[in-house]
């Protein structure tokens, strides 16, 4: 075994051992806290949905190691096994070579990966979902869904990637143009993602005319926003849990309400997540998470072009280098940078936590500097998702894009009182 294998092994070890401690972690946090409701959530949330929440959480995570034990194991076969380098033979043998060849190469050995994983999706979906009462979706539904879906990221991947290998032939920088051109790609689906492919698989309606609709306007009114429309959207085919979101930027930014968050909160409440909603906006916070996500881009393409110069680095897994061809490596590095950072997600967590805790501050302040309506929308919110109300701290730090709902109400009340 080479030293490149022996660095995978230590690598995969490393964050599955991670990822297993962490879910313990957690399990143990949540076991202690179980039994009875704890004191800072009583007031919303009576024992029989506190144990339902505890036997949730506790279900996904059982159901998390497995996938993650199942997960490392695929990928150590695929790795160890020479897999990759014979299935990249098969089709190469089908299409030939070529930028189109190798585009298309890449795009089937995706499926085929991505095969594995159907049976976990589809258990998590109609068994752990369906067995406390979140899932609504269907089997004919999901798979519409998984077909659509290949179809689109056929249609838009693999011209993608036979213009990334055909930049390779004009320059030895050919990795800072592929990470221009995915970077503009990136900013074209902000605005195509939510306008045109969203809608083939759910129905966006306008917010009906009426008191609610004219409160969100007056709030958009006074805080700034330009808002055309503010749009429902039917998440309640899929999953009875709730959202929100905002998308776009410019004349095409957008506000969606799930039609089960409108079910879930009163008028004040939902008044209170489309400030915060806003408040991502008005605060700069989307063109942040863009620059940042600019920098990741780069570092990997600037790791792809060297790597796909070093002989050494797809020959230690199988494959047979050739100068200028790039696609074993693009496809080396799609399953192998995971190892690496996994290990720098808490970081990416901070800003987008610092990002919650200042759009909070921003709707309590856009209603009246009142915390309580953000607070009622949050703790619904929780109580109707059975969210974990007492995740090990080290757990919530190195997975949760959000801060804790303790957390939430702690900045908010302690800033309203200064």
């Amino acid at each position: 075994m080479n030293i490149l294998l022996v660095i995978f092994v230590v690598l995969l070890v490393a964050k599955l051992a991670a990822q297993l401690w962490l879910e313990l972690e957690n399990r143990r946090s949540v076991l202690a806290a179980a039994g009875e409701v704890p004191a800072p959530f009583r007031e919303f949330i009576d024992e029989a949905t506190y144990d339902k929440s505890v036997a949730y959480t506790l279900a996904k995570g059982r159901f998390g190691m497995w996938e993650i034990a199942f997960n490392a194991a695929v990928l150590a076969a695929v790795i160890l096994s020479g897999f990759l380098p014979w299935i990249w033979g098969v089709f190469e043998g089908v299409w030939g070579s070529g930028v189109w060849a190798d585009a298309l190469t890449l795009f089937a050995i995706g499926i085929v990966l991505s095969l594995p994983g159907i049976p976990l999706e589809y258990y998590e979906q109609f068994k752990l979902e369906e067995r406390f009462g979140f899932n609504r979706s269907t089997l004919g539904l999901w798979l519409t869904d998984k077909i659509k879906g290949l179809i689109i990221g056929a249609v838009l991947g693999i011209p993608l990637l036979a213009l990334i290998l055909w930049l390779v032939g004009l320059s030895p920088l050919w990795w800072l143009w592929a990470f221009v051109v995915v970077f503009v790609f990136q900013l074209v689906m902000v605005v195509v993602y939510p306008t045109v492919i969203m809608p083939l698989f759910n129905k966006f309606e306008e917010l009906k005319s009426g008191e609610l609709k004219d409160r969100l306007f007056a709030l958009a009114a006074r805080t700034g926003f330009k808002a055309r429309t503010i749009l429902v959207m039917d998440g309640s085919k899929r999953s009875a849990h709730s959202n929100a979101f905002f998308t776009g930027f410019g004349r095409f930014r957008r506000i969606v309400l799930f039609d089960t968050l409108m079910e879930q909160l009163d008028e004040r409440q939902l008044e209170a997540v489309l400030a915060h909603e806003i408040g991502h906006y008005k605060l700069g916070h989307i063109p942040r998470i863009l620059l940042v996500a600019a920098g990741g881009l780069f570092l990997a393409f600037a790791a792809i072009g060297w790597l796909a110069a070093s002989p050494w680095f797809v020959e230690a897994f199988g494959f047979a280098y050739e100068a200028g061809r790039v696609a074993p490596a693009l496809l080396l590095f799609s399953l192998l940078s995971g190892l690496v950072t996994f290990w720098f997600s808490p970081l990416s967590n901070i800003l987008s936590r610092k990002h919650e805790y200042e759009a909070d501050a921003f709707a309590r302040d856009a209603m009246e500097k009142d915390p309580a309506p953000l607070i009622g929308a949050l703790r619904k919110l929780s109580e109707k998702n059975l969210s974990n109300l007492t995740p090990a701290p080290v757990y919530s730090r190195f997975y949760y894009s959000h801060p804790t709902l303790l957390e939430r109400e702690t900045a908010l009340r302690g800033a309203s009182e200064t």
